[in-house]
């Protein structure tokens, strides 16, 4: 009885209509992978200068600083929305972004204990935090992804130590560039098929 109060007229529930509409509009937030994929290789870069973790780290953080300027110049190359006024789910997409934010502490804690493995918690943060967005987009990459990235990281800290752990930048941008080609694939096939 309750399921028919929450249908439409056309019988769909308008919660799935509100998600789909988000789905294609931001297009499975491929301007946002997009835009980490050339952060975490800009990572990978300042891993290999020849300086302190610490100084790594910090301008690790700096890096970081210029996701939204990058993903908003993406957002016009893939011609994404991001303010859908009509939609309540719109801000939720920002939301799950800042939640990464709330790990930061567990950062701070590497910077100042062992900034040597501050990359490795800084891409399991990143890893973590994109597995919403596979319920978000209704998207198994992103559920792919994330558990790769994170448990990756963690692997390669404790296969090569300190020495091998400058490659933990590359990875993470690999397999960021792996879910942003899929991402392209599959908002490509979506638009063909609407």
């Amino acid at each position: 009885m309750n399921q028919i109060l929450f249908k439409d007229k056309m019988g769909q529930d308008p919660f799935d209509v509100q998600k789909k509409d988000l789905q294609h509009k931001t297009k499975k937030g491929i301007d946002f992978i997009t835009a980490a994929t050339f952060i975490w290789l800009l990572i990978y870069g300042i891993w290999n200068l020849d300086s302190p973790a610490f100084s790594k780290s910090i301008y690790t953080f700096m890096a970081g600083g210029i996701l939204l300027p990058l993903a908003f110049a993406f957002s016009k190359l893939f011609k994404t929305q991001w303010k859908i006024k009509e939609n309540p789910l719109q801000p939720l997409g920002l939301w799950l972004n800042f939640a990464q934010l709330i790990y930061f502490p567990f950062l701070f804690f590497l910077l100042y204990r062992n900034p040597d493995y501050f990359i490795m918690g800084y891409a399991i943060i990143t890893g973590a935090h994109l597995f919403p967005y596979a319920w978000l987009y209704d998207e198994i990459g992103y559920a792919v992804a994330s558990p790769i990235i994170a448990l990756g990281a963690l692997i390669i800290a404790f296969q090569w130590n300190y020495e091998g752990i400058t490659i933990i930048p590359l990875f993470t941008a690999v397999i960021l560039l792996m879910l942003a080609v899929y991402l392209f694939y599959k908002n490509q096939r979506l638009v063909k098929y609407q």
